[in-house]
């Protein structure tokens, strides 16, 4: 015996239903950059001047590459740092 489209559709909804459900993980705004070649992890998204903060660079001549770009002076407040961001901190050192 043919089964009407209304009973198909109920069988596939029966289908569904009875399948285990998948849960889906709360968003995070926990952010993971790489630094020189290290892992590291935030409990929030940052922007560059942020991250000087974090790294005590501050009164040190240094530049910051973001994803291979350097990253200006006058944008480092404006340059907010996203997941799998890859930054390279280079430190000038003086002496003779």
């Amino acid at each position: 015996m043919a089964q009407s489209l209304h009973d198909k559709i109920h069988l596939i909804f029966d289908c569904l239903l009875s399948q285990p459900k998948i849960l889906i993980p709360a968003l995070s705004s926990m952010i993971q950059l790489t630094i020189n070649g290290q892992s590291q992890q935030f409990e929030a998204p940052i922007n560059v001047t942020q991250l000087i903060d974090h790294l005590a660079l501050h009164g040190k001549r240094f530049a910051i590459e973001r994803n291979g770009e350097i990253v200006p002076r006058s944008q480092f407040s404006e340059q907010l740092l996203v997941h799998g961001d890859q930054l390279e901190v280079v430190v000038a050192v003086g002496g003779g």
